[in-house]
């Protein structure tokens, strides 16, 4: 089919007989995003129906996993089969099916296990109007859960398994870098820390916890802050809450702080907003104002991997979250804090585990 097909193929992407392989190599990655839906459910299958889980004990016929996980010897072929294709599971010299490396792996990988949630229970079924939130920058993708303008308006009226699954995968990243972020913060001495997108509190309970003498204002909608004030009630005054939305022209934030965090915050909004966002920032800082900025920028990885999973979760912001924000590069954001008057005067990069950037920015 292969050569059939190659004479109508534009004559750069054309090759000698010795490269066929290369050829077919290319053919088969395009199969495979053609039916890419199908094997993410059919890789889903193998998990949650407890085959993977079985083969992790140990290699076992089709007819041993169909008795032992109630389901049809058709419906466990059918899926071990597709498990071989997608290489998850192997067949033994002895006929038996076996788990591999790969298949462990989305088996039994925390980041994989929030990846892989978070795209079916929050992204899935939204996925197909994409085209649609590109074409008019709405999150049109939404609509599968609630009649909403930004997913973060629904996030405490989301389903639970997909609210789960949500913060699941917002907290595994963001949780990760807090450990190595903290001593960088703390090192300038901040006795009032102003948090901006607090969400559920988790970074300013890190804080509280990290200083006795420090005191954090949290900002986020009024949804969030009620999560976040049962999370950190017991530390009484030392955490105040500040109800606001931050893309409204007449919202204010709280002054003259010593420091001030939007960790994965910024990636919510656009180009735009951001710079906007900063100008509010800069006008409510004072002259020695830490502004912080932790991002994991796609840029900035080690691994293609983590380029390849930021990327793809910009496609989330477009369709899901708002329609128009994403997974910036640093450029991007750099430009951003130069245009709202800020001046970026330290940069952190590889941050945690997973390669994030901290950004010291304050005013000229």
């Amino acid at each position: 089919m292969i050569a059939k097909n190659s004479a109508k193929l534009n004559p750069k992407y054309r090759r000698k007989r010795t490269n066929a392989r290369t050829m077919a190599d290319v053919a088969f990655d395009a199969q495979k995003l053609a039916f890419a839906p199908f094997s993410f459910q059919a890789a889903l299958a193998l998990r949650d129906l407890g085959i993977l889980s079985l083969l992790n004990q140990a290699p076992a016929a089709d007819k041993e996993l169909a008795q032992k996980t109630k389901l049809s010897l058709y419906a466990v072929q059918t899926l071990l089969e597709n498990g071989v294709c997608l290489g998850l599971v192997q067949k033994t010299p002895a006929g038996l099916y076996d788990i591999t490396k790969t298949g462990w792996f989305w088996l039994c990988d925390p980041m994989t296990r929030a990846n892989a949630d978070f795209v079916n229970d929050v992204c899935y079924l939204g996925m197909h109007s994409l085209q649609k939130s590109l074409k008019t920058g709405k999150p049109t993708g939404l609509k599968v859960f609630g009649k909403w303008k930004t997913v973060y308006e629904g996030l405490s009226k989301l389903p639970p398994k997909a609210r789960k699954s949500w913060f699941t995968f917002d907290h595994f990243y963001s949780d990760i870098a807090f450990p190595e972020i903290l001593p960088l913060v703390f090192s300038r001495g901040p006795r009032q820390i102003v948090d901006i997108g607090a969400n559920t509190g988790k970074w300013a309970k890190k804080c509280l916890e990290y200083s006795p003498d420090v005191k954090i204002t949290l900002v986020d909608l009024p949804g969030q802050l009620a999560v976040a004030k049962k999370n950190l009630k017991k530390f009484g005054a030392r955490a105040a809450f500040w109800p606001a939305n931050v893309l409204d022209p007449n919202a204010a934030l709280p002054p003259k702080a010593d420091a001030v965090l939007m960790s994965q915050f910024l990636d919510c909004f656009s180009e735009k907003q951001i710079t906007d966002i900063l100008k509010k920032v800069k006008k409510a800082a004072g002259p020695h104002t830490d502004i912080y900025i932790l991002e994991p920028l796609w840029d900035r990885q080690e691994f293609a991997a983590a380029a390849y999973c930021l990327n793809h979760t910009s496609l989330y912001f477009t369709n899901i979250a708002n329609g128009n924000s994403k997974m910036y590069a640093f450029e991007q954001l750099k430009n951003c804090i130069e245009n709202a008057g800020l001046t970026l005067k330290e940069t952190f990069n590889g941050v945690g585990r997973f390669a994030y950037t901290l950004l010291r920015c304050g005013k000229k």
